[in-house]
């Protein structure tokens, strides 16, 4: 789902005025723990990328003073454990340039793996 420059006017989120006008794409996905010693969320969502149609590859939006507040995107406790079996939903920010669009989601596997990508359709 793609948001509006109002979305970031009402984050909490200082603007960044060298990286010009910029809107957030949400994605939701679901993160299981097939199997080992539990993981913490925050270490499962990191390899989740939007490429947009002008061909920029952004990474989820980290906060790190405070939580930025999207609308239907609620934060997730990044510090809670997943056991092995376990699933949950989460909703990640990313920024992208205002005037393009998400084209597709990726899913990064290393240096030497091409990443899994499923594109967006609007």
């Amino acid at each position: 789902m793609t948001g509006t420059t109002a979305d970031v006017d009402h984050s909490g989120l200082e603007r960044d005025t060298e990286s010009g006008s910029q809107i957030p794409v949400y994605v939701w996905s679901t993160l299981t723990h097939e199997s080992g010693t539990a993981m913490r969320l925050g270490d499962m969502d990191d390899d989740l990328v939007v490429r947009t149609s002008g061909g920029q590859r952004t990474r989820a939006l980290i906060v790190l003073l405070g939580q930025a507040k999207w609308p239907d995107c609620p934060p997730f406790d990044s510090d809670r454990k997943l056991a092995a079996g376990q699933s949950q939903q989460i909703c990640s920010a990313f920024l992208i340039p205002a005037g393009q669009k998400a084209a597709a989601v990726e899913l990064t596997q290393g240096y030497y793996k091409e990443p899994l990508e499923w594109p967006v359709k609007s």
